[in-house]
C-alpha cells in the first residue's frame, strides 16, 4: 500500500486517489473534531482543501463537484482554528523520526494581496500583521517560515514571523518540537551565533552551524553540513503548493495550517 500511494503523489493534481485516501483517512479520523452528526462527504471536502491549496486557487474556484466552496472554506479554517492540521502532523510522524541529524532553515514566502486585511482586534494595523506574520522586507511584503527536519527530509514542526524578522530569534524555540535529543543540529550560517551554540548543547546534542567570516572558526563537520540539502530540498517540495508558493491566507494560523496539511502529506509519500 505504501509503494501505491508513492507512485501516485497528490501534489501534482490536487486530487486525492483511493490509495492516498486510504492512508489518510484514519488519520483524518482521528484529529478531526467530533460533533453531533458525522461530517458528510468527508473524502470530498478534504479532497476540495488539498485541491485549493495545490493549485492556489480562489475557494470560489473549486470545482463544483468537490462541493459547496464556501462550506470546504468554513471546514478549512474552523480546523486550522483547532489544529487539527498540527494533529495531523503530528500522527504522520508517528511513522518513525529519525533523529540522527536535525536541520533547521528558513525561507521567505512572499504574499498576495489577498493575504492581507484581517480583522485587527482592536489593535492597529502594524499590530495585526505582526500578529500575522506579514511584514515588509526588500524582497516585498511577505511571511518569513522556519522549519525543522529529521534525518530524512521530513518536517518535524514550523514556525512563522513577518518578513523581515531575522533567522536567529526564533531559531532556539525549533528543537522543542523535537521527540527526543538528535546527535546533532544543524543549520546554514545565518544562524551562526555562540548563544544558539551553547542552547544547542544544553539539549544533549551537538551544533553544526559553520562560523561567519567574521567569527573565530568552529568545529563544524563537512560531512555533516553537506546534508543541509535536505531542508531545502524539503522547502522545494512544500512550494510545490501554490499556497505554500505565495501566501494568500489572512492569517496566521490558517497559514500553519496549510505548512502543517502540506508537510503531513509529504511525510506519508516518504
Amino acid at each position: 500500500m505504501a509503494d501505491r500511494f508513492r507512485d501516485r503523489p497528490s501534489a501534482k493534481s490536487g486530487v486525492l486517489t483511493d490509495a492516498e485516501w486510504e492512508v489518510l483517512h484514519p488519520l483524518i479520523e482521528a484529529c478531526r473534531p467530533r460533533g453531533k452528526t458525522p461530517p458528510q462527504h468527508l473524502r470530498r471536502t478534504v479532497t476540495a482543501i488539498v485541491w485549493r491549496h495545490t493549485n492556489g486557487a480562489k475557494w470560489r474556484a473549486i470545482p463544483p463537484e468537490l462541493g459547496r466552496w464556501w462550506m470546504v472554506a468554513q471546514t478549512f479554517i474552523c480546523w486550522a482554528r483547532l489544529g487539527v492540521w498540527e494533529r495531523l502532523l503530528d500522527l504522520a510522524q508517528q511513522r518513525g523520526v529519525a533523529l540522527g541529524m536535525a536541520f533547521l532553515d528558513g525561507t521567505t514566502i512572499r504574499a498576495h494581496p489577498k493575504a492581507a486585511g484581517a480583522s485587527k482586534k482592536g489593535g492597529s494595523g502594524a499590530q495585526r500583521d505582526v500578529r500575522e506574520g506579514l511584514g515588509r522586507s526588500r524582497g516585498g511584503y511577505g511571511t518569513k517560515a522556519w522549519v525543522i527536519v529529521d534525518g530524512r527530509g521530513r518536517a518535524l514542526g514550523f514556525a512563522s514571523a513577518p518578513g523581515q524578522a531575522h533567522e536567529l530569534p526564533l531559531a532556539p524555540d525549533l528543537p522543542e518540537v523535537l521527540p527526543d535529543v538528535p546527535s546533532w543540529i544543524v543549520a546554514d550560517r545565518g544562524y551562526a551565533s555562540d548563544a544558539f551554540r551553547l542552547h544547542v548543547w544544553g539539549l544533549g546534542a551537538r551544533p553544526a552551524v559553520p562560523a561567519k567570516s567574521n567569527e573565530a572558526p568552529v568545529a563544524c563537520p563537512a560531512w555533516i553540513c553537506n546534508n543541509r540539502n535536505l531542508v531545502e530540498r524539503l522547502w522545494a517540495r512544500l512550494k510545490e503548493w501554490r499556497a505554500v508558493a505565495t501566501r494568500c491566507e489572512k492569517t496566521a494560523v490558517s497559514f500553519m495550517g496549510v505548512l502543517c496539511l502540506a508537510a503531513a502529506l509529504d511525510w506519508l509519500k516518504r
